[in-house]
């Protein structure tokens, strides 16, 4: 894996992007100060009661989650089933046509 880095063409367009980026960050912190909050990012990040009807509650969401892994499990019944009875199927019309083919 390291011979694939040290002579890729690509690796070496990564090393030189990372360096930019890091010779570019020693100007420049990385890491904001925190800055408080504003009026209006308050009142965006406020409750509000009129969307209470919206807000997707913990137990309706397992609950339907539930419900979808229930009907995924039964739809992969229902086809392994399918499968089963038709692979049945063929190989009873297999036993009949030997049987049939060679009493005659």
């Amino acid at each position: 894996m390291a011979f694939f880095l040290q002579k890729g063409g690509l690796a070496n367009r990564f090393r030189c992007s990372y360096q930019q980026k890091t010779e570019g960050s020693l100007a420049v912190p990385s890491r904001a100060f925190h800055v408080e909050l504003g009026d209006r990012e308050k009142a965006l990040l406020a409750k509000d009661p009129s969307l209470r009807r919206f807000k997707s509650y913990k137990k309706s969401v397992w609950r339907l989650k539930r419900i979808g892994d229930v009907l995924t499990i039964v739809v992969v019944a229902g086809c392994c089933y399918e499968i089963y009875v038709k692979a049945v199927m063929r190989e009873e019309t297999r036993n009949q046509a030997k049987a049939a083919s060679g009493s005659e």
